[in-house]
């Protein structure tokens, strides 16, 4: 059995972000959604981000993880899906800074486990394994994708993902296991 986390669509996930961006009670959930699949960071480096390292159009941060240094460009889709959270929750004039960016209902901030809890139930479904981890591959699919599934793709993702090499970043897109599926399908 597949122990790691699935990718989900980026399309599906960016479509149901953009949803609870509109729910009071889901719209941190939603820029979560968004926030992830447009960084590709880990759900520990998402969660620790307060609003002063989105006020602007790059987010600098030191992985938990990898301890190296990040500079990510933060597209329009984000830009405006963070405005949108502000004003759903009505914290368009007020100072929120120092403030961290993903917190519960509850006053605190998410836990990793409740946001997997959650993504769980926002995608359910009993054939793939859904974590914060399926956002960050959701990221690195459409990368891969977009970039016309080259090699260049993965040298790029591999260097975004801080693995040693890119055959770990194949693995990692479940690149390898289509491949060997498709030679069994061509035997038909």
């Amino acid at each position: 059995m597949n122990k790691t986390s699935d990718y989900l669509e980026y399309d599906v996930v960016l479509n149901k972000g953009l949803k609870l961006l509109n729910d009071k009670k889901m719209c941190v959930i939603g820029f979560y959604i968004i926030l992830s699949i447009n960084c590709g960071l880990r759900v520990s480096d998402i969660l620790k981000l307060k609003h002063l390292d989105l006020s602007g159009n790059k987010l600098f941060l030191k992985e938990k993880k990898t301890k190296k240094a990040r500079e990510i460009s933060l597209n329009k889709v984000v830009k405006s899906s963070y405005e949108t959270m502000l004003a759903t929750l009505s914290f368009k004039n007020v100072n929120v800074d120092e403030k961290y960016i993903f917190i519960s209902q509850k006053g605190t901030t998410y836990r990793t486990q409740s946001i997997n809890v959650i993504l769980k139930s926002l995608f359910n479904t009993k054939r793939l394994q859904i974590s914060s981890h399926s956002l960050r591959k959701a990221f690195a699919r459409k990368v891969y994708e977009n970039m016309n599934e080259s090699e260049n793709a993965l040298v790029l993702l591999s260097d975004i993902f801080n693995h040693s090499n890119i055959a770990i970043t194949r693995r990692y897109l479940g690149i390898r296991q289509e491949t060997i599926d498709n030679v069994y399908l061509t035997l038909e």
